[in-house]
């Protein structure tokens, strides 16, 4: 496929793969765009509950699929101290009622092998965080549930070297979609190289923006990262114009108020006039 790794105009450029997560929701960078969106963590029942209503109706008005995301435990904290979630027990009962009760896909990450077994029960995609997309065991895990697996591109990779990832999932699976979140430039800063989009795309698999995450500082608060939230909109506005088959927004009712990634999340007003905008542009570029 591919005749440098390290040269990624030599790429050979492949048709557009379509990932099903449910019989109504495909992904594939020549699909309408979709959005993947809810809070960092899960901080209790209630919070999510009423965050996944108002993203399914803002959702459902502008007329966009919708995937519903929370993780229930993170473990990549920056302080020992920091909120983690409620663990997976109770998290995964919490993603599977609001599965039923909003007839939804959801998404969650995975960091560890022994949680892959119990999370496929419940997920529709499961997710593999950017520090961790080179734990072959992990990954290979997550592959072997024949479930649909999103990779976080790490900051520290190249986009080329995401085919190293997709080679592990591809020999147990094939429902594979690459996500770009920024790329470390510097110490505590991350910066969006748009043509890593493009990279991307030349491998087939649907390519998702992560519009929040890539606007975050990691550790620049200290004991948490911080984050310029009034930059989401116009990377994720430019992201649309390239083309990508779905946007990663992190949400919540109260963003200064989150206990995880409050800096970089959005509001609801914000979240439904990125939606308003990034459809606009996906139809102007996808030509729908």
């Amino acid at each position: 496929m591919i005749n440098s790794v390290y040269n990624w105009y030599n790429i050979k450029m492949n048709k557009f793969k379509k990932i099903n997560i449910t019989k109504k929701i495909s992904l594939a960078n020549d699909l309408p765009l979709s959005v993947i969106a809810g809070p960092c963590v899960i901080e209790n029942r209630k919070q999510v509950f009423d965050l996944a209503k108002k993203l399914k109706d803002i959702c459902l008005k502008e007329k966009i699929n919708f995937v519903f995301k929370a993780s229930y435990d993170k473990a990549n904290r920056s302080s020992i101290n920091s909120f983690r979630g409620p663990g997976i027990d109770e998290g995964l009962k919490i993603l599977a009622e609001i599965k039923k009760e909003f007839n939804v896909p959801v998404l969650t990450d995975v960091h560890c092998t022994h949680d892959v077994e119990k999370v496929a029960q419940v997920a529709d995609i499961i997710q593999i965080p950017a520090f961790l997309c080179r734990q072959t065991d992990l990954v290979i895990e997550c592959a072997k549930t024949g479930l649909p697996v999103n990779v976080k591109k790490g900051q520290f990779l190249a986009p080329e070297d995401m085919i190293q990832v997709i080679n592990k999932i591809s020999k147990f699976n094939n429902k594979i979609s690459l996500t770009e979140r920024g790329a470390s430039f510097g110490y505590r800063n991350l910066v969006v190289d748009y043509r890593s989009i493009e990279i991307m795309k030349q491998f087939g698999y649907p390519v998702i923006f992560d519009a929040t995450h890539s606007v975050q500082k990691p550790g620049g608060l200290g004991t948490a990262s911080g984050g310029d939230r009034q930059f989401v909109l116009p990377l994720a506005k430019a992201a649309c114009a390239v083309g990508v088959s779905a946007l990663f927004i992190e949400t919540h009712q109260n963003p200064d108020k989150a206990l995880s990634d409050g800096a970089n999340s959005v509001d609801l007003k914000m979240f439904k006039s990125m939606i308003n905008q990034a459809i606009k542009i996906d139809k102007l570029i996808k030509g729908f």
